[in-house]
């Protein structure tokens, strides 16, 4: 269910997803760290028992934005590869795996907090009794809500190995690269076979480069120097499809 923009009044029954939308603009504003189950139902309105109803604790709130900041993530590329050329004829191919890189890039820079929450996992909790388990989440709840939750309490590299296939983890950004290059591929005369992991190559550099320019020696650069970067890398993806 798609969160609906935080600050508003719930409708009746709906708590759940306005619990997300406040969610959502706590990571817009500060990122994952910023995502705490209290501070959502103080912004909806409601009490934190009343929250705590509809999710175990901050992970699964967490959790919660993270698919909502993958999916603008690749709502985001598919918008810049929809763009037409200046003289309105459709992209190629190429380009269009071009474009969708830069608006991979561009979403980074102009939604740092909703980026970064996109790739944010919590911890995983210990396996017991689901009424521990929720005790144990509200601990956490507390700690974050005072400030004195320590650098170990925010947010972790997931332990379960969700996210080491990526095709099977739910990035629909990872799939719109994997397409594109495929793409490539078969607009190529005459057509040839996609290099060996070449989408994720094609992730990791853009990805990698987005990390750059947000926390990273890139960060300071003046904004026509971020997009000659951009641009330079972008190419580079593209004509590394065109090696043998």
């Amino acid at each position: 269910m798609a969160a609906i923009p935080g600050g508003k009044t719930y409708h009746h029954g709906d708590l759940r997803n306005a619990l997300i939308g406040a969610a959502v603009d706590l990571a817009t504003e500060g990122g994952p760290e910023r995502v705490v189950l209290r501070e959502a139902a103080r912004r909806v309105g409601v009490s934190p028992t009343a929250a705590y109803r509809h999710f175990e604790g901050r992970g699964a709130l967490l959790a919660a934005v993270r698919e909502h900041a993958r999916q603008a993530l690749a709502d985001a590329m598919e918008d810049t590869a929809a763009r037409p050329r200046a003289d309105g004829s459709p992209l190629t191919a190429e380009a269009r795996l071009a474009a969708l890189c830069r608006g991979y890039v561009a979403f980074a820079v102009e939604q740092p907090g909703l980026y970064r929450s996109a790739f944010s996992a919590p911890r995983t909790e210990p396996g017991g009794r689901a009424g521990a388990g929720r005790l144990a989440g509200q601990a956490v709840e507390a700690a974050h809500a005072t400030g004195i939750a320590g650098a170990g309490a925010g947010p972790a590299p997931e332990r379960d190995g969700a996210d080491c296939d990526p095709a099977g983890a739910g990035v629909r950004a990872f799939g719109l690269l994997t397409d594109a290059l495929a793409a490539v591929s078969a607009a190529a005369r005459p057509p040839r076979a996609s290099r060996p992991a070449a989408e994720v190559a094609a992730w990791s550099a853009v990805h990698g480069l987005s990390l750059l320019l947000l926390e990273g020696p890139l960060r300071r650069l003046p904004a026509q120097r971020r997009d000659d970067v951009v641009e330079s890398t972008l190419a580079m993806v593209v004509s590394g499809t065109r090696a043998p």
